[in-house]
């Protein structure tokens, strides 16, 4: 039986670990074939590895509007095709408003917010010649709501949210058959939760709150987000474009 993505050439940002590789699995699983990019090379090549037939690794600074060209070729010269995009690279910074440094400041939006602009820009252009696609850019609740020690990161986030709105909006009105969408996770089970977990004084009083967000008084699984990606990315939302999707144990209903 055809998966729910049979075929279809889907890029994942930041696919070494995380949200990412998590989504690579649940892509393969049903039916696509997958590039998964990383600035992590090692980290990438492992991932690669396990997840075997179906998944290609491609070094990529998210950064780099060079190596984003690089990418996106590379990809329609091996497959004919790029019929989907998962910007999903990312970093965060722990740093209040008075203690953020112009530097943190960039870099927290050179990862989050330029990457998505640079994902979308040349995806949008490869996609439109070959009969469109769908693109999922991964923002965060932090894109949704304010926190108060997270200012660099929250902006970056939001701003994803709006981006994919406007991205939307375009592709629609150009009648290219590409959609966009914004996927919001709270805090899951990632290698960047354990890093803020790592670098408390006290790791299990924070994951006692951060768990207590969500009024399912837990954190998620990175599959929870892979699997809204896919579903996002396949043709049971193809009426769905410009919309926000909280992945997030009701933290934000409340």
């Amino acid at each position: 039986m055809a998966g729910r993505v049979q075929d279809r050439i889907i890029l994942v940002t930041g696919g070494a670990s995380g949200i990412g590789l998590a989504t690579a699995r649940v892509l393969l699983r049903e039916g696509a074939r997958v590039v998964i990019t990383d600035r992590n090379v090692a980290g990438g090549e492992a991932a690669a590895a396990e997840l075997g037939e179906g998944a290609l690794f491609l070094p990529q600074d998210v950064t780099s509007e060079a190596r984003w060209v690089e990418v996106i070729s590379e990809i329609g010269e091996r497959f004919g095709k790029l019929d989907g995009l998962v910007n999903n690279a990312g970093c965060g910074s722990l740093r209040n408003i008075e203690e953020e440094t112009l530097e943190g400041w960039r870099l927290v939006h050179a990862v989050n917010t330029e990457s998505v602009f640079l994902g979308c820009k040349h995806a949008i252009r490869a996609m439109k010649h070959t009969g469109g696609g769908a693109i999922v850019n991964v923002s965060s609740v932090a894109g949704l709501r304010g926190a108060p020690d997270l200012p660099a990161y929250c902006s970056a986030k939001g701003a994803v949210r709006l981006l994919s709105k406007s991205v939307a909006l375009w592709c629609a009105q150009n009648k290219y058959n590409i959609r966009c969408n914004s996927v919001h996770p709270s805090f899951l089970k990632t290698a960047m939760v354990q890093q803020m977990l790592d670098l408390s004084p006290d790791p299990e009083r924070l994951r006692r709150r951060l768990e207590r967000t969500a009024a399912l008084e837990r954190m998620g699984e990175p599959e929870d987000a892979a699997n809204m990606i896919l579903f996002l990315l396949s043709d049971e939302s193809s009426f769905l474009t410009g919309g926000e999707f909280a992945v997030d144990g009701g933290t934000t209903a409340r």
